[in-house]
């Protein structure tokens, strides 16, 4: 299984348009983050991991010439507004497969009504396979993913476990019961947004402790704001097996 971080950064990116702040002013690729989204490539097939305003950008520089299925953490802008490109791939694959809450679904067709309508469509938009996950184990030709259910601020959101691998961003609060699902894990990555705190995110005391919690084999830090600092000073100061991502990075599973 390769991971390759398609995006890394929080809401509005690193930099921001027209900040000052010493870490947008970066001359450092490393701290140039896109809206978070990774790509799960395994035994032929890609599932992405939410479908962000960056979309199109993140496919080009992946050169991701197929796709076969989309899951949603939520409904968020930053993890959805760029599904209107997907279409490239449904003109040569057809609908593509899409996995979320059924509230995420439905947040969805309001905002895209245009995609999952089936009267009068257009003609030039794309098609979707609509597919409810629960809070429970679902297949995927073959593959088993563990949904891990958690909290932003009062939002619900859907993580992932695939294999030895787990996706999990967002993160505010979550129960025990939803943590067991995380053992014996060989890669962890987790959303540590900056150094305070913050109402609706792990800040990096927070994802650390949440690492000790988990014990995986390696984590990496994604959604990340330019507040968390420089991305080769924040490094340094991690924890052995603990790093932070940045976009582009493929790691193998």
């Amino acid at each position: 299984m390769e991971v390759t971080f398609l995006g890394t950064g929080t809401s509005q990116g690193i930099p921001i348009i027209g900040s000052d702040h010493p870490v947008c002013l970066s001359d450092n690729p490393k701290d140039k983050r896109l809206r978070v989204s990774v790509l799960i490539s395994w035994n032929n097939y890609n599932i992405l991991i939410d479908c962000g305003p960056d979309f199109r950008q993140q496919m080009l520089a992946n050169n991701v010439r197929k796709l076969d299925a989309i899951f949603y953490t939520h409904e968020h802008n930053d993890h959805t507004a760029g599904l209107d490109d997907i279409r490239p791939f449904f003109f040569r694959q057809g609908d593509i497969p899409v996995f979320a809450h059924e509230r995420v679904l439905k947040a969805l067709k309001r905002r895209f009504d245009y995609i999952f309508t089936t009267e009068n469509k257009y003609p030039g938009a794309p098609g979707v396979k609509e597919n409810i996950i629960e809070n429970k184990p679902f297949n995927f030709h073959g593959l088993t993913v563990t949904p891990i259910e958690f909290w932003h601020n009062r939002l619900q959101v859907f993580g992932f476990r695939t294999e030895d691998f787990a996706y999990l961003t967002d993160l505010k609060s979550i129960e025990d019961k939803e943590v067991e699902k995380l053992r014996d894990l060989k890669v962890l990555v987790v959303s540590a947004l900056r150094i305070e705190p913050h109402h609706s995110h792990f800040n990096l005391e927070e994802a650390l402790e949440f690492v000790e919690k988990v014990k995986p084999k390696k984590t990496y830090f994604t959604h990340i704001s330019h507040m968390l600092g420089f991305h080769e000073e924040v490094e340094k100061d991690l924890p052995e097996n603990v790093h932070l991502a940045y976009d582009n990075l493929k790691i193998e599973v």
